[in-house]
């Protein structure tokens, strides 16, 4: 594999992209990061975090006091790799609506075609939209 394509792929996970997101507002603890990003779990949080702290992106700050505190902020090209996928998530927000017509026109033409909608995509777009809405 590509090296870049594996350090795109850090920065671009589905927990990478909300770590980094939420790290360009401030520094956070663990508890604090778990809480901001949501809906990770404690592993999958340590693991997204240690491997955007490899490929240099966050540093961990363990200050030897008594309970443990263990900071996390961007580093210098945390940050900048941070803005640009939030300027993609930002891009997507805004273009969101022209997604979903284009999904709709596509499955309204797959299912003119083969008597059939698209499930999977058709089911993913659907629970996207409500989600959306909610």
């Amino acid at each position: 594999m590509c090296p870049s394509r594996l350090v795109l792929e850090h920065v671009t996970s589905r927990w990478g992209v909300l770590v980094l997101a939420s790290l360009l507002e401030r520094s956070y603890r663990f508890s604090e990061l778990r809480r901001e990003v949501g809906g990770v779990s404690e592993k999958m949080l340590a693991q997204t975090l240690r491997t955007l702290e490899r490929d240099g992106f966050v540093h961990r700050d363990a200050k030897p006091v008594i309970p443990p505190r263990v900071d996390y902020t961007l580093t210098e090209l945390g940050r900048e790799a941070a803005e640009q996928v939030w300027g993609l998530a930002r891009w997507t927000e805004r273009r969101l609506d022209e997604v979903f017509e284009a999904r709709a026109s596509y499955d309204a033409a797959r299912l003119a075609e083969t008597g059939q909608a698209p499930a999977r995509e058709a089911a993913r777009a659907g629970a996207q939209g409500e989600a959306r809405t909610s």
